[in-house]
Formats: structure tokens, C-alpha cells, sequence
């Protein structure tokens, strides 16, 4: 079910499948626009809650929205704020008519609806935004929440279509909830698909779960959503993950992962065990770069020896290997796309994890996902 496209939004055209970088306050922990540019990102992440608090909604206008108010001539993707109701629970009160916050900043509090979060949307200038839906956590117990939430999505939905006025220059996305539940799942979409809308997202998913059951509910919601509109996959960001996804037909992916974890000392690769934790003293003598057969300016210029001795120490450390990990996102996602493209999706699959995992002790929850689209890892 792996494919690939070209996005024409209005700041870019995004060639799908795509990883997106997340810069929740109009930034990228450790690395600045034009360094992002350099690396041919296309797309990008902010977050309309943490955005609407700080800087605020007049200053982004008066800015004119947050492409010029942050030096980035290139797609914008924002979160609705929804998925705070679940990493800021204890400070939310959900009620129909939205989402009340009390901000982590200050203490005040701050009513969040459909329209506000189009509203904040709107003022920042995203090229997508998202709807604001009713996220639960998915290792919830309660299945009448689940039930009140995926209604009460497409309720919101509703609203967010009326309150946006500008559909000619901004994209609205609905989100699929339904919890761990297949009928929920296709129940949410099918509602979902009956608006006019130009792409859809996957959510509430990433919380907990196990991964076969991530997997399973990936799968179902997006055979259930159109295939000539894009479909996001929200919070995804390890590479075994984001491969998994392609291969069950979702086009676009998110997640702090890759900066986060370089702030740790932790540089991606491609092959076994995926991650080199640089911090430890078996690189202190190595002076190869972290992939030589990356290009970016990281690995063109420094090597394992010396993020050692800065890694976790120097605040240079943490943007030297941020910017390998997000330019090693971009270039598996264009190693998938070329696969697919070139029609040998499944041998890439087979070999990717492979060098992954060279003892052929493949995570079952891999295996079954790849299975069950027809992909043999013994190709």
C-alpha cells in the first residue's frame, strides 16, 4: 500500500512519503531556518496551543504570521492544540464547547474551541492545519470516552469548517479518533470522509499502545480514508516505526524524536543498532564521521571523537547532532519514496531492516505489519 506524490501547498510542494521536523514554538531545538532549508526540508511542524500562549496571536499578525516572523519561506504544518488535552490533562477541563487550559506559563486560564484554535491557526499562516479534536490517551480504560470523543471530533470538525475562511490559501485537516477500536476507527473515518476536505490525519495513537495494535489501527484507518488525499500519521518518529506506516499507506509523519534524542547524545544510523550513543567511551578514538555516507554538514565536518567529547557537555553538541538526525529522517523518507517510485518498495523494506537487525531477530510486531501488506523481510 506504500505511495508516493508530489503536495503542492502554497509555500512548497512536499514530495510524500515525508518526515516533518517538530519546532512546537516556531523553532527547532538546536538548529536554525536556514540550516533546516539547506537540508531540503520542505515541511515543518509548530503548535498552535504553545504559539496562541507565547508569543500570542497580535504579535504573530503584526509579524505577518509565522513564515516571516521566523524566517522560513517554506511549508508549515500546525498541531490543533488538541493533543495537549492529554500531555497537559491535569491542567484541562474538556466541556462540548472546548477545551479549557490552564497555562503551564502563568496560571491563567484559556478557553480553547474549534474556532479559537482556526482562529490562532489563521494568524500563524499554516499552510495545513489541523482540526481541534477531543484526544483521549490511548491505554484509557473508559470505552464511553472513546465513544464521546470520536463523535464529538466530528462535531468539532464542523465548527473548524465553518470558522475557516481562508481555504484557498490554508488546508484543513480532520483527525480519525476511535481509540483502539477497528469499528470506532472506520465508523470516525467514514463521517470524516463525507466533508470536503483536502487530507486527513491519524491520531490518538503513539500514547502507549503496543505496537502490533499501533499497527493494526494504522492500517484499518487508513484503508478507510481516500486515496487521492494524503494521509499524516501523527507523533510517529522511529525509523522502524515511519517505514511500518508507509508500508500500510500513510504519507506523512511527526515527532521530537530526532532532536530530543540527539540533546542525549544519541546520532540515528541506518544500520545496527539504529542509534550510537556517543556518550560512551568506545568512540572517544573514533574519528569517522556518524554516517559516511551522509552529507550533511555534520558529517562533512566532525567526527565520533569529537561529539564525544562534547556530547551531553557543550550546547554545540546537541545542535551538531541534531542536525544529522533530522537530515537522516529526510533521507530515509527519500530512500522510501525512490523505492516506491522504482517499484522495489519491499526489497528496500527487506534490506532496511535487515542492516537493522542482522541477526534476523525481527521485532514481531515488524514482521506481522509488513506480512500482512504482502512484504517478505526474506526478499
Amino acid at each position: 500500500r506504500a505511495r508516493a506524490a508530489d503536495m503542492t501547498l502554497p509555500h512548497s510542494v512536499v514530495q510524500t512519503p515525508i518526515f516533518m521536523p517538530v519546532g512546537t514554538q516556531g523553532t527547532l531545538k538546536g538548529i536554525i531556518p536556514e540550516q533546516l532549508e539547506a537540508l531540503d526540508c520542505r515541511i515543518m511542524l509548530a503548535n498552535t496551543y504553545h504559539l496562541g500562549n507565547r508569543p500570542g496571536e497580535q504579535v504573530l499578525k503584526a509579524g505577518g504570521g509565522l513564515h516571516k516572523f521566523m524566517n522560513w519561506p517554506r511549508s508549515l504544518l500546525t498541531d490543533s492544540g488538541g493533543f495537549q488535552m492529554v500531555s497537559l490533562s491535569k491542567l484541562t477541563e474538556i466541556t462540548e464547547e472546548g477545551v479549557n487550559f490552564e497555562s503551564p506559563y502563568d496560571g491563567s486560564k484559556c478557553m480553547l474551541t474549534p474556532e479559537r484554535s482556526i482562529e490562532i491557526q489563521q494568524a500563524i499562516g499554516a499552510d495545513i492545519m489541523m482540526q481541534l479534536d477531543d484526544v483521549v490517551d490511548s491505554t484509557c480504560k473508559d470505552e464511553d470516552r472513546f465513544e464521546e470523543a470520536r463523535h464529538r471530533t466530528v462535531r468539532w470538525l464542523d465548527r473548524c469548517i465553518e470558522a475557516h475562511t481562508r481555504p484557498d490559501k490554508q488546508n484543513l485537516f480532520p483527525i480519525v479518533q476511535g481509540g483502539l477500536d477497528e469499528g470506532k476507527r472506520k465508523d470516525c473515518a467514514d463521517q470524516l470522509t463525507k466533508r470536503n476536505v483536502p487530507g486527513f490525519a491519524i491520531g490518538g495513537l503513539s500514547g502507549g499502545e503496543d505496537k502490533s495494535t499501533f499497527c493494526r489501527i494504522v492500517k484499518v484507518s487508513a484503508e478507510n480514508l481516500p486515496d487521492d488525499k494524503p494521509r499524516y500519521v501523527m507523533g510517529v518518529g522511529h525509523q522502524v516505526d515511519i517505514i511500518a506506516c508507509v508500508a500500510l499507506g500513510s504519507d506523512m509523519f511527526d515527532c521530537v524524536f530526532p532532536t530530543r534524542t540527539a540533546r542525549f547524545g544519541s546520532a540515528l544510523v541506518f544500520e545496527y543498532p539504529g542509534e550510537l550513543q556517543l556518550k560512551k567511551s568506545k568512540f572517544k578514538m573514533d574519528f569517522r564521521p556518524i554516517d559516511e555516507n551522509c552529507d550533511c554538514s555534520t558529517c562533512q565536518n566532525y567526527t565520533r571523537a569529537y561529539l564525544h567529547t562534547v556530547v551531553t557537555k557543550e550546547p554545540s553538541a546537541c545542535h551538531l547532532v541534531s542536525i544529522h538526525n533530522v537530515a537522516h529522517q529526510l533521507r530515509l523518507m527519500k530512500r522510501a519514496r525512490d523505492a516506491i517510485i522504482e517499484d522495489k518498495f519491499p526489497q528496500f523494506v527487506a534490506k532496511f531492516m535487515l542492516d537493522l537487525y542482522p541477526d534476523k531477530k525481527y521485532p514481531d510486531w515488524a514482521q506481522q505489519a509488513f506480512q500482512g501488506v504482502g512484504i517478505s523481510l526474506e526478499e
